[in-house]
């Protein structure tokens, strides 16, 4: 194909996608404002609690930025994920809420959200949890397959620890059945098929973003870090979450993948499966042409960084372009080292 229906293809997918996205949002993902909450939890509990069939009952205390008092719907709650439940001191958690008392509220629409967290106290805690909300942000102009995030100001209360209350931001993330209802498919919870029965176009977009973000936390043989939805065609879609272990991210608990033969978490390594070169360069262009939207999209954070740390953000997104731009370093890169098993 060459670059010329490349642009017209992109073109005339684009509008798709943002149709796609827009339509279905339940009202707490058409705002980009950050949501203020207040939790009142026992951390302890929660991370020592390993059973996922037990919640804990508490509230869940909002306020829209236009609100001046708090509203609160009562909701249930449990840790999520292994890794930081063991190492952090915040747990990323499940929010489970009930039809009814959603009605009305910013949060109808939804049952179950993940509340992403930072892993503890210090001071470059909340700007490792923006940079793994940006990722998710990054990912939104590439497909219309997509998790969508609400950023948040919280104010934890810590019930075993009188008087500790934490400012913290952190983010939703919708659920997996919400994001299948919107394409009219359902959820796959099997994992008893080869990753490249998956869709392929929309595989090679996941794969192209997981190298830039330098995330190799996540496997399409076994689905980790990824959730596969069934569209109303039939197709298998990969959806990728969970980004703290990328080089994006930069956290310092992420310590690369030594079977990869990396030491560090930004160091890029393409765990796609091979699929044809037409397709790959396909995409390979796509990414190219929404460069300008995604350094965009980086932009809208800057205030949250140093001018250091946004630089050096900056030039490690940078990186990855200078890999596509480049027919030898994308071969190199990407095309020499695709999975063929």
């Amino acid at each position: 194909m060459n670059t010329r229906a490349i642009v017209f293809s992109l073109a005339w997918m684009l509008p798709i996608a943002c149709l796609a996205q827009s339509s279905g949002l339940t009202p707490l993902f058409q705002e980009e404002k950050p949501l203020a909450i207040k939790l009142k939890v026992s951390l302890k509990k929660i991370r020592k609690e390993t059973n996922d069939t037990i919640f804990f009952a508490t509230s869940l205390h909002y306020k829209d930025s236009e609100k001046v008092s708090w509203d609160s719907i009562p909701i249930r709650i449990r840790a999520r994920g292994q890794f930081r439940r063991e190492n952090c001191y915040f747990v990323p958690m499940r929010i489970k809420m009930k039809k009814a008392d959603t009605k009305g509220t910013v949060f109808e629409g939804n049952k179950s959200l993940k509340l992403v967290l930072p892993c503890n106290t210090a001071k470059t805690a909340n700007g490792l949890i923006v940079r793994e909300y940006m990722c998710y942000q990054l990912y939104e102009p590439a497909t219309p397959y997509i998790f969508n995030t609400r950023l948040l100001n919280i104010t934890l209360e810590d019930v075993d620890k009188k008087k500790t209350t934490h400012q913290l931001l952190g983010f939703f993330i919708e659920d997996d059945d919400v994001v299948a209802d919107r394409f009219h498919g359902k959820e796959i919870d099997s994992t008893n098929f080869h990753p490249l029965a998956l869709h392929d176009t929309t595989s090679v977009r996941h794969d192209l973003f997981e190298f830039w973000i330098s995330n190799t936390d996540w496997s399409s043989t076994f689905y980790h870090n990824v959730k596969i939805i069934q569209n109303a065609s039939g197709s298998y879609i990969p959806l990728p979450y969970d980004f703290d272990m990328s080089g994006f991210v930069n956290a310092p608990y992420a310590k690369g993948t030594p079977e990869l033969g990396t030491t560090d978490s930004q160091t890029r390594v393409y765990r796609g499966f091979c699929r044809s070169e037409p397709l790959v360069q396909h995409v390979r262009q796509e990414y190219i042409t929404l460069e300008p939207k995604m350094n965009e999209i980086i932009s809208q954070y800057q205030s949250y960084f140093d001018e250091r740390e946004f630089a050096s953000l900056k030039k490690y997104s940078d990186e990855f372009f200078t890999i596509l731009k480049s027919d030898e370093k994308f071969k190199q890169n990407i095309l020499q080292k695709c999975r063929k098993k």
